[in-house]
């Protein structure tokens, strides 16, 4: 993904703007509010996660199910390499499966990413790895994937969330925010995807 990208999604968090016309549920990235008669705050957190992981996933999953052919190959961004919606798919697919087992590795003590990752050579890689594959073929991994995600969430524990490491995008943050994170990358590049598709 360009530099243009990477800032639009910054900008996006940093307002907070999470009211898409689709009705794909909202979220913020806002402090917990615990008090003394919440017997297990954090299991119903982790419910809740795994929850809006599955519904957003549902929700895209429908969206990439209803594009045209020719609206696969709309252009979403262009600075840099060009990034069609197929490319976004992809990029879905490639980043959310790298991103699980990065939580894992920190989940089990792990410092997370590196220090020196590079979102530029990241991405060209990926895409360069997925260039063969169908729309269709696409979508089932996103699927997978999303699945995966939801699983992998529903099976931490309290202690889990609050487990950190660095992030590629985020920095030293918790495994409660990173996968907040998964459904807010997503939103925002949908949000350039309607642009694309006006």
């Amino acid at each position: 993904m360009c530099l243009a990208g990477r800032i639009e999604i910054t900008s996006f968090i940093h307002n907070i703007i999470f009211h898409e016309a689709v009705g794909l549920d909202t979220w913020r990235l806002a402090p917990r509010i615990e008090t003394n008669d919440q017997k297990e705050p954090q299991m119903s957190e982790i419910t809740n996660l795994a929850e809006k992981l599955k519904s957003e996933g549902e929700k895209f999953a429908s969206i990439f199910t209803g594009l045209t052919d020719e609206q696969w190959t709309a252009e979403v961004y262009t600075e840099g390499a060009t990034w069609t919606i197929r490319n976004v798919l992809s990029h879905f697919v490639t980043s959310e499966r790298a991103l699980i087992k990065l939580f894992e590795q920190i989940r089990q003590g792990g410092a997370g990413s590196s220090e020196d990752f590079s979102f530029d050579r990241y991405y060209a890689a990926k895409q360069a790895r997925t260039k063969e594959l169908t729309p269709g073929e696409l979508l089932e991994q996103y699927k997978t994937i999303r699945a995966e995600s939801v699983a992998w969430t529903s099976g931490l524990s309290e202690a889990d969330l609050e487990k950190q490491g660095r992030h590629p995008f985020l920095g030293q943050t918790t495994i409660r925010e990173m996968i907040k994170m998964l459904y807010i990358h997503n939103l925002t590049h949908y949000r350039d995807m309607r642009k694309a598709l006006k």
